[in-house]
């Protein structure tokens, strides 16, 4: 019988190391479960939280109404994105709404209206 040249050897190594780690892949799936930690408990579901905003675009004006219809308050700002890049974009001051009220937020550009978002925060 011949010996096995070098690149033979490394072909047989490769060869039993590739079916050691499919062997470790092949332990039934009961016996990697049962080492498993226990699932943690369900998360309570989030509180209902949030003004819910429409907004419109004319031409260069924003308008956007937020009403809260939950007991917490909510505080919105309207932020703009002009379309034109010497036309500066706008964050209006946060204003709060609280339960069951709704608020009227404006803003514009001098030309033309890329974006118009609500962003909403939980007052304390």
């Amino acid at each position: 019988m011949r010996p096995l040249c070098v690149g033979q050897r490394r072909a047989l190594a490769l060869l039993f190391l590739l079916l050691a780690a499919a062997a470790g892949l092949a332990t039934p799936s009961a016996v990697r479960a049962a080492t498993a930690p226990a699932p943690a408990p369900p998360a309570a579901p989030p509180e209902p939280f949030g003004a819910d905003c429409q907004t419109s675009v004319r031409g260069s004006h924003v308008t956007a109404y937020c009403h809260n219809p939950y007991p917490d308050a909510d505080r919105v700002r309207l932020h703009t994105d002009c379309a034109l890049w010497w036309d500066i974009d706008a964050d209006a001051a946060p204003v709060e709404v609280g339960p069951a009220q709704t608020v009227r937020l404006t803003d514009r550009c001098w030309k033309d209206v890329r974006a118009v978002w609500v962003t909403h925060e939980k007052v304390p």
